[in-house]
């Protein structure tokens, strides 16, 4: 049946009160206030000028259909058959702005509309959100993470390809690097890419991409950056360097067999903590131009860590101890550095809400 525009569309004019009577209640009473942060973000516009350039749907716009699938993964569903659940609950179709939502078939047929443009537009709408949302927050300080996680896939989605998946081995999958912010714990950006790359995979250009939305958007800020051993090159030092960007490093030992001497072969270990011990020394690989500032951390382990009997040919090892090496242009102590370090694990936190509560991990 066919639905004229009038009588799908509604005029939203203020939030419903909140009154716990004897009655029957809807199920998804909390949306209203997510209808009052539509209402202040101005969501429902922007997301029209995402489509603007696409032909216009002559009953639900694109960003209707985009506005409803938001508001699908908030009420925890995933398939878009799940919208039997609610379509007639009275309050999503109030958020919402309309009197009847719109069945799969039609859900179906826009998202298959839109184009690659409508994706980058989107895209820069959700940077945009987050740098507004910092520059009233005015940090002195941002420090953001960049790393990437498996995204795996029920069926062969355009675009993916079997890669490492240590949850599900032989899987299809996506593996977007992502850049994230730690004092908000919000996502900025994300680069695409399909399962089987390699983590550094385009990193110094998204990275520098990223900086410069940063620095446009937060002039005088002071950024810091936190990445693991895959990342480990002389491009992305130096460029960090030179940008007047602080950073901290993982360094992957079975690349420099080196580090493996000079770690068992030091004496002297200067004590953090009665379980922590650590030195620093000037050092760079062969082909580096220049050295720079690598902290070593030697830790008491209760026992030897299990894996490939193969790695102990070039990870360093005494027994009872693990190591770790940082490179970083911080010039603060190695106790900050190292605790600096290791608060990236908070971007798998915020991958695992990602995953668990917006169901990133459903493709």
């Amino acid at each position: 049946m066919k639905y004229s525009r009038s009588a799908v569309h509604r005029r939203l004019h203020k939030i419903p009160a909140l009154r716990f009577e004897t009655q029957t209640l809807t199920s998804f009473g909390g949306l209203v206030l997510f209808q009052a942060l539509n209402a202040r973000l101005r969501l429902k516009e922007r997301l029209g000028a995402c489509f603007s350039h696409l032909p216009a749907h002559p009953i639900f716009g694109h960003h209707v259909v985009v506005l409803l699938l938001i508001v699908h993964l908030l009420l925890g569903y995933r398939e878009l058959r799940d919208q039997r659940y609610y379509r007639d609950d009275p309050l999503v179709k109030r958020v919402l702005g309309l009197h009847r939502l719109p069945d799969v078939a039609t859900l179906s047929r826009a998202l298959a509309s839109a184009d690659p443009r409508s994706v980058d537009k989107l895209r820069v709408l959700v940077r945009q959100f987050v740098l507004e949302r910092l520059q009233q927050v005015r940090p002195a300080r941002l420090t953001v993470d960049f790393d990437g996680s498996v995204l795996s896939t029920q069926r062969a989605a355009e675009g993916s390809a079997v890669g490492f998946n240590k949850q599900k081995k032989g899987a299809r999958s996506y593996y977007p690097l992502f850049c994230s912010v730690a004092q908000t714990g919000q996502v900025l950006d994300f680069a695409h890419r399909s399962g089987n790359v390699h983590d550094s995979r385009g990193a110094l250009a998204f990275l520098t991409a990223c900086v410069t939305h940063l620095r446009r958007a937060l002039p005088g800020v002071q950024l810091e950056v936190r990445l693991d051993s895959a990342f480990f090159s002389e491009a992305l030092v130096a460029y960090l360097d030179a940008a007047g960007i602080e950073f901290t490093i993982s360094v992957p030992f079975e690349r420099f067999v080196e580090l493996k001497r000079l770690i068992e072969g030091r004496q002297r270990w200067r004590r953090i903590t009665e379980t922590l011990g650590y030195f620093e020394s000037e050092w760079k690989p062969k082909r580096w131009a220049s050295p720079a500032r690598f902290v070593f951390i030697r830790q008491v382990a209760p026992q030897r860590a299990r894996g490939p009997v193969q790695l102990d040919l070039f990870v360093p090892h005494e027994w009872g101890y693990e190591f770790k090496a940082i490179v970083t242009n911080k010039t603060v102590g190695p106790a900050t550095v190292l605790a600096f370090h290791n608060g990236r694990g908070a971007q798998e936190t915020l991958f695992g809400q990602l995953k668990s509560q917006c169901h990133a991990d459903y493709v």
